[in-house]
């Protein structure tokens, strides 16, 4: 098969387990000495950083036991090659557990996407590569007709544990009961897949997380769910993500000149577009965008 059919093969999303990797192989980038001579003296000698994941995030983080695939799999590869050093994956259980291994310098760096807030700001720099919404993955037809935050009153909404969504429910749950009407059952999983299987086995109404996740079950359940709330606010304004270093590393501007690199040449793009994450894009990557989380 040629490169140029290759090419077109992935970014149609065709046989897309076993284009990754073709695609992973004709992605061939050169290394920007500038970048790689700013990289600290260890990470230098080492000759490889480890980010670190707390399980499937998908389509970003897809992780099958000690691999992981997805848009930041590919992500990562590609900077890895932009910096001149390998970048290996570790996965830990849960958000604090991977903010605490990032603190520590066990692990250089976490790719992400991780929500950026400014409480999150004031112990950690954050490198945004995307933007993201908040909305609900329902059962086919929307049965208990859940639109909004407003309409989930009386509800079973299941979300990840201690994630910001889990707030901005619990939230609302008691704004409900301030309304007069009937609270919200929070149903509160440790990881994404748990929270989906919920709405799919009928045991909760709607998974409210982050909207490129949830696309990604609901293109996998056969047409048995579908989103909603999309384009409102939900409790959230100007949701930014992206990687997480220790506060004031000097990795995180380096990251941001190194993804910057990828938008520039089309790479970001291209992998973005792959995983179905073209909604998601940003022009520009920053540090610290992110406003403030919700109460």
């Amino acid at each position: 098969m040629s490169h140029k059919k290759l090419i077109a093969l992935a970014l149609a999303g065709v046989a897309l387990a076993g284009v990754a990797k073709a695609q992973d192989a004709a992605i061939k980038l050169d290394v920007v000495k500038e970048l790689h001579d700013r990289l600290p003296a260890d990470i230098k000698t080492a000759g490889k950083m480890i980010s670190v994941n707390n399980g499937s995030f998908p389509p970003y983080e897809i992780v099958t036991g000690t691999e992981m695939t997805g848009a930041s799999a590919d992500l990562t590869d590609a900077l890895g090659q932009v910096l001149g050093v390998k970048i290996d994956h570790a996965t830990v259980g849960g958000l604090p557990a991977l903010l605490a291994g990032v603190n520590s310098n066990r692990y250089q760096f976490a790719f992400g996407p991780v929500g950026d807030f400014k409480s999150r700001e004031e112990a950690n720099d954050f490198v945004d590569w995307v933007q993201e919404f908040v909305v609900f993955a329902v059962q086919k037809g929307n049965p208990k007709g859940i639109t909004s935050l407003d309409t989930a009153c009386g509800t079973r909404i299941s979300v990840m544990a201690g994630g910001s969504a889990e707030r901005v429910i619990q939230a609302q749950s008691e704004k409900c009961k301030t309304d007069g009407k009937a609270a919200v059952e929070v149903q509160s999983y440790t990881d994404q897949p748990a929270s989906i299987l919920a709405v799919r086995s009928k045991r909760a109404d709607a998974f409210f997380s982050s909207q490129a996740p949830l696309t990604y079950f609901v293109s996998q359940a056969n047409g048995q769910l579908e989103l909603t709330g999309v384009g409102e606010k939900n409790g959230f304004d100007n949701l930014y993500q992206g990687a997480v270093v220790p506060k004031g590393s000097p990795l995180g501007p380096i990251l941001k000149d190194a993804v910057k690199v990828l938008m520039d040449n089309g790479t970001y793009a291209t992998i973005m577009k792959k995983w179905g994450l073209e909604n998601n894009m940003l022009k520009e990557p920053g540090i610290n965008l992110g406003g403030v989380l919700p109460k």
